[in-house]
């Protein structure tokens, strides 16, 4: 009688060490988890900026239509302003979705 219940409190101690060292394992993935998420954001919140500010610049720099879309050099920033423009659409769209 002694031993089996010595056996089976072996057994519930095993066990608990076991399931208390999972718990401790998990806990740590997720911290490593919720720091990926941060990160994440913290790059989604400064890309975004960047291409606000980029746009903004992108403004300012042909506010007057100095460049002619009929040269090389006004072909080439007509392009860029496009593509530009389409990251700011795209990301202000999802700044849009989270609030």
């Amino acid at each position: 009688m002694i031993i089996t219940f010595g056996v089976t409190a072996g057994i519930f101690f095993g066990l608990t060490v076991y399931f208390a060292y999972r718990a401790f394992v998990l806990a740590g993935v997720l911290a490593d988890q919720e720091d990926y998420y941060d990160k994440v954001s913290q790059t989604n919140q400064y890309m975004y900026i960047r291409i606000k500010q980029s746009h903004e610049a992108m403004q300012n720099i042909d506010r007057l239509g100095a460049f002619e879309k009929d040269d090389e050099s006004g072909t080439t920033f007509e392009l860029l302003k496009e593509v530009i423009e389409e990251l700011k659409e795209e990301f202000d769209a999802e700044e849009k979705k989270e609030k």
